[in-house]
């Protein structure tokens, strides 16, 4: 079975890399089935985070204010993956973000993944869940859920047991595959549209939950249009 792998996960404000955006970043470098150093770090996303995210994770907008941006975080991060493949439960979630992140800074991105999640489903299909949470409690693995480095630490453990358990030569859920996943690349707010924002904001006296320097041109249209329905 592989030996080498970057155990890792994510955070972030929502489920869809689309719009969402990736709050706090943990990995974990396994090479020889040794731990060799971990990554870890919060992420400003450049907005307010919704109290179900606040209560999820325990992670607050008082933790994200001082921390880099993605674009600051990124190449960093990827020059601790290096080529190794990435572990995680539901990796191509993980994949997704950091994809996204990746095509909007112009840099490539081109992993391969193993995926606990399709492996529990495939040998433990007799369990009512199959979440990290689930499996960490049914395994006995201690788990402190929805921070990023203590999930890929359990991840990697989870795996682990797993592997133990069900592994065989022939079985390829052990296997890492290609990781895809397709995405365009965001255009930033145009400094018109921004100005527009900034008036709008002011006259109106209103707070956004999202910096405006921050915004995509899809975004800083999206709040123009929600603010003249509602004030005009």
């Amino acid at each position: 079975m592989v030996q080498s792998y970057i155990s890792i996960d994510l955070e972030t404000t929502g489920l869809n890399p689309k719009t969402d955006r990736i709050i706090e970043i943990g990995a974990l470098k396994i090479i020889n089935g040794q731990c060799e150093g971990t990554f870890s770090t919060f992420v400003n996303p450049g907005r307010k985070l919704e109290q179900r995210i606040v209560e999820l994770t325990g992670i607050c907008d008082e933790d994200l204010e001082s921390a880099p941006s993605i674009e600051q975080v990124l190449p960093t991060l990827i020059d601790f993956l290096g080529d190794l493949p990435l572990l995680g439960h539901s990796i191509l979630f993980d994949f997704s973000f950091l994809k996204k992140a990746a095509v909007n800074q112009k840099i490539s991105f081109e992993k391969q993944g193993i995926d606990t999640l399709k492996i529990a489903r495939k040998y433990l299909s007799e369990l009512e869940h199959r979440s990290l949470d689930y499996l960490c409690e049914y395994y006995q693995i201690a788990h402190h859920a929805h921070r990023a480095l203590e999930d890929a630490k359990a991840t990697d453990l989870l795996y682990r047991r797993l592997a133990k358990e069900f592994y065989t030569a022939e079985e390829s859920p052990f296997c890492p595959l290609q990781l895809q996943f397709k995405v365009k690349r965001d255009t930033p707010a145009t400094k018109s549209q921004k100005e527009r924002l900034y008036r709008l904001v002011k006259l109106h006296k209103l707070t956004l939950e999202i910096e405006i320097e921050s915004m995509t041109r899809s975004e800083a249209s999206r709040y123009t249009d929600k603010i003249l329905a509602k004030y005009s």
